[in-house]
């Protein structure tokens, strides 16, 4: 039920949920609090075991959710607030504060910095064995009466025997047959819990105790090895989180003491020794070290960093002590970030599943209509047994859950999510990857996504061969303006070690250049029409000047005294893997074009160099329409910078920001780049294509299985134990197969 009219009575509550394994899980519990009075917005996360709501707590009360949870077979608890709006963490069936465990008793400790990257579960049950949990107490308990009967046919009575499977069957199918009333009163009555009790419950009225028994076991099995293989899907994210480090040295009044990470504030400052992670997102204040990046970008090359530069939680300072200032709050640091986007992302469903969502609606309510004719067409018209069509019914009930179906999109999705992740690529659901997974046209934005950015000086040409002279006094002249030609200039010169003299009383010339004094004379850099207009300018100067402009460059004149002194080249060049990652998508079949708001000179010179389409001289709202145009005959990614190009990177089919952790790479568009590579767009590609062919494997697997055994049961070649068999091998298959692409690597 959605919110009434007036939802400013509405709360938000948030909980942590235990025993969730697939997607069915999630709806289910969607479904049975949507029918609460006052209950709305209502969000299940698999990946996260959290449960989100607004409740009208005058028509529901909090308790009554965690009851309707609780009766569907799942453990929940309230999640401190921390915790429930930072979204950051990933919570197990026992949590560190103010949870309920299975056994239904209160956690007395509490955790102020619960919720937080670095303080969350890990996959495995908070480290507890399988057999340790409810489903594997389950499993343990059926099998001990299992074998118990057994031992009392062969060495008992076959009658003892019997009785002894029936109580097993009972006994193992109880638990499962309450959280199928809870569904049924909750307006699901095609559960595979509900089918479950159906099968067993029938194989007991024709006689089949001791199949009915092994099915309720086996069924237990599946269930703990689809738990399993959840946990192994979540643990990628959860294992950012470890990333970053628990307690962190802070600085007051010249002194260091430990605290904890998750209690550091903005400002603070925090000591970070060689070989320590970084605890918080912040800027350096002191130090100059080498940064290991590679858990937040996956960049595995370290950057040195110094006084000013921004570094992230969870990096490495790999040789040298440094001082940091925190800039944001634990709840909000970079990886923290990355795995709430991650989380949310599984929310955004790719219309294949949702394809799949409605298919299942329609098809379990269609193979219980069949299991029903089969189970009386032939008595009542052939005059077949009644216990074997009956029997051959049961078996078509279990291998007709779609639970295998179901849960092969989003186990897919989830895998690639949490591979992309890890290696720098960050991609904001299922749509997004199947959207990405068709594209057949990249558009590039220039400065800043192919360029570096920045100016650089590419040539220096002197008429007396003396570049080293030319560079010096240019150096001389544009030192300390923050002009990015000047400060490329400088650059330049000291990357040469040219040793320069700082001009004095220089002045800017509007829309000439500027000029300084240097050794008693005026030097000029800047407009070589300025030059040609003072008699600077030779006729071999101008060739090449020509030469470097058409090459789209940009061209400063150097002059003093009335003589041309030399002339200095500068372009911002395109990135190191620019013309790598052109190539690749060519051989993806993708066409790759760059929009530029540059000349059309530098755009074509710059677009050749890396054998790739152009259109320049476009306004933000010439690239919109051009994606509008383009999008009309392709699927079109849009890749820029996530500032200027937030207009054509929303129209884009797909919009990928480039930035290493960045708020706008993170927040905007439908994906980003972390690593800041443009070479990582092909192996985003890669991974998309990657995923969609899982998805089809196991939709094949599932449908595929499901086909063979339907045959095989209503011909009476296969049985019940096989059925679930089956049922539960589809389910398992389909989720190790998705866990294949936790193993993805970019450069296949």
């Amino acid at each position: 039920m959605s919110l009434k009219q007036d939802d400013r009575a509405a709360t938000t509550h948030s909980w942590t949920v235990g025993g969730m394994d697939c997607a069915s899980c999630a709806n289910k519990i969607r479904t049975a609090l949507e029918r609460l009075p006052g209950v709305g917005d209502v969000k299940v996360s698999v990946m996260s075991e959290t449960l989100t709501l607004a409740l009208e707590e005058d028509s529901t009360e909090p308790g009554k959710v965690k009851r309707t949870v609780e009766k569907l077979g799942y453990s929940i608890a309230e999640r401190p607030a921390a915790e429930a709006f930072s979204q950051a963490s990933a919570a197990d069936d026992v949590c560190c504060g103010s949870n309920r465990s299975e056994g239904g008793e209160e956690s007395e400790r509490t955790d102020p910095g619960h919720g937080v990257a670095g303080h969350v579960h890990r996959a495995d049950n908070d480290g507890r064995s399988w057999y340790r949990t409810g489903k594997g107490r389950l499993v343990v308990f059926t099998g001990l009466l299992l074998a118990a009967a057994w031992g009392a046919k062969f060495l008992l009575s076959g009658e003892i025997g019997m009785w002894a499977f029936v109580a097993a069957c009972l006994i193992g199918v109880a638990p499962i047959a309450r959280r199928a009333v809870a569904a049924l009163r909750a307006g699901m009555p095609f559960t595979i819990e509900m089918l479950m009790t159906v099968a067993a419950a029938g194989a007991l009225v024709i006689g089949a105790a001791e199949e009915a028994a092994l099915v309720v076991f086996l069924f237990a099995v599946g269930e703990v090895l689809e738990g399993v293989a959840a946990n192994r899907a979540r643990a990628g994210i959860r294992a950012l989180g470890d990333l970053v480090p628990k307690t962190a040295l802070l600085e007051e009044n010249g002194k260091t003491r430990k605290v904890q990470a998750s209690e550091l504030v903005i400002d603070q400052v925090v000591v970070v020794r060689p070989g320590d992670r970084i605890p918080a997102d912040g800027e350096i204040v002191d130090g100059t070290a080498g940064i290991d990046e590679a858990p937040v970008t996956g960049e595995s090359v370290p950057k040195t960093k110094g006084e000013g530069e921004e570094v992230f939680a969870g990096s490495i300072s790999t040789d040298a002590a440094i001082k940091v200032r925190v800039t944001r709050a634990p709840e909000d640091n970079t990886i923290a970030r990355i795995i709430r986007l991650v989380e949310e992302a599984q929310e955004a469903r790719a219309p294949t599943e949702r394809f799949i969502d409605r298919f299942s609606r329609y098809y379990m309510p269609a193979i219980v209509g069949f299991a029903i004719l089969v189970a009386i067409v032939p008595p009542l018209v052939a005059g077949a047994a009644w216990d074997v069509w009956i029997y051959r019914a049961l078996a078509l009930l279990l291998i007709g859950c779609p639970c295998a179906l179901v849960i092969s999109v989003p186990a897919s999705i989830a895998s690639s999510l949490s591979a992309g992740a890890r290696r720098g690529l960050l991609l904001k659901g299922g749509a997004v990857i199947e959207a990405a997974a068709k594209t057949d046209l990249v558009t590039f934005d220039k400065t800043g996504t192919l360029t570096v950015g920045r100016p650089a000086v590419t040539d220096v040409w002197s008429p007396e061969g003396d570049e080293a002279r030319t560079l010096a006094l240019a150096a001389g002249v544009e030192a300390g303006s923050s002009h990015p030609l000047a400060e490329a200039v400088v650059a330049h010169a000291e990357d040469r070690s040219i040793p320069f003299k700082v001009g004095t009383g220089a002045r800017a010339i509007p829309g000439r250049g500027v000029e300084a004094h240097i050794g008693g004379e005026t030097v000029f850099v800047g407009s070589p029409r300025h030059a040609e207009e003072q008699g600077a300018m030779t006729p071999q100067a101008k060739e090449r000047i020509a030469a470097f402009e058409a090459d789209g460059k940009t061209v400063a004149a150097v002059f003093r005294a009335g003589a041309l002194a030399g002339v200095i080249a500068l372009r911002d060049e395109p990135r190191e893997d620019a013309a790598v990652a052109m190539r690749d998508l060519k051989a993806l079949g993708v066409r790759s074009v760059m929009l530029t708001g540059d000349n059309a000179r530098t755009a074509e010179a710059i677009a050749e160099s890396l054998s790739m389409e152009y259109r320049a001289e476009l306004l933000p709202d010439d690239k919109v329409s051009a994606i509008r145009e383009l999008t009309g005959r392709h699927t079109v990614m849009m890749v820029g910078d996530g500032i200027n190009d937030a207009p054509a990177l929303a129209v884009a089919n797909v919009g990928v920001a480039m930035g290493s952790g960045t708020d706008v790479a993170l927040e905007s568009a439908d994906g980003a780049l972390l690593r800041n590579r443009v070479g990582d767009v092909a192996g985003m590609l890669r991974l998309a294509r990657a995923t969609m062919a899982n998805i089809r494997q196991n939709i094949a697997i599932a449908l595929g299985l499901k086909a063979v055994f339907l045959v095989t049961t209503v011909l009476g070649i296969t049985g019940l134990w096989i059925a679930i068999l089956a049922d539960t091998g589809a389910t398992v298959l389909v989720t190790l197969n998705a866990l294949r692409l936790l193993g993805f690597r970019l450069g296949r």
